[in-house]
């Protein structure tokens, strides 16, 4: 409600421009989105060497995708894998990886997710439909005004046939903050 009466006071005073406010949100919700992330995603998981890069310095691998700026300039990027699921928070506020994930949704923002996703992790995956079960250590990543996590999602079982830009198309951004797992294609 505040940003909508700043937003309407600035605009009323000229020193706003409502085109340039909608170009730039519809840039990070319909063009960036998170396609920029899933392309990191589908590249680590095609290309042994770039994957490797990419666990050793996140900012360096993204950036060599094109895809760095503001809010994306120390990336760090977590695996999943059969013992470890991640999961991203920011306790704080809402720190996220605009360059290689679009705008943040609003749950990530909300003040239940970021506490609850510390205090009781399992339970805020159960609530996103990720059952994670008791074998496998769920680490929760805290970003901050400095640093941003990436999580690097399981490629999963059967798509070994399929291009990068499939791969990528299989990759959400819930995949990369920890709340969803990658599914393959219904056959």
């Amino acid at each position: 409600m505040r940003v909508k009466a700043l937003e309407t006071l600035l605009n009323e005073k000229g020193l706003l421009d409502p085109a340039a406010i909608d170009a730039l949100v519809e840039t990070y919700e319909i063009r960036v989105g998170p396609r920029n992330g899933a392309k990191v995603v589908a590249r680590a998981w095609t290309d042994p060497d770039y994957k490797q890069r990419l666990l050793a310095d996140g900012t360096k691998a993204i950036a060599e995708l094109g895809f760095s700026g503001v809010q994306g300039e120390d990336m760090v990027v977590v695996e999943n894998s059969d013992e470890v699921h991640n999961l991203v928070t920011c306790t704080l506020c809402s720190c996220y990886p605009w360059p290689t994930l679009g705008l943040p949704p609003i749950w990530y923002k909300s003040a239940p997710f970021r506490a609850r996703s510390v205090i009781d992790p399992r339970g805020v995956l159960e609530e996103f439909g990720v059952e994670v079960s008791e074998d496998i250590e769920v680490r929760v990543w805290d970003s901050n005004a400095e640093l941003r996590y990436l999580v690097l999602p399981q490629r999963p079982a059967g798509t070994e046939g399929m291009s990068e830009d499939e791969l990528a198309a299989l990759v959400t951004r819930d995949s990369m903050i920890g709340t969803a797992l990658v599914e393959a294609p219904a056959s």
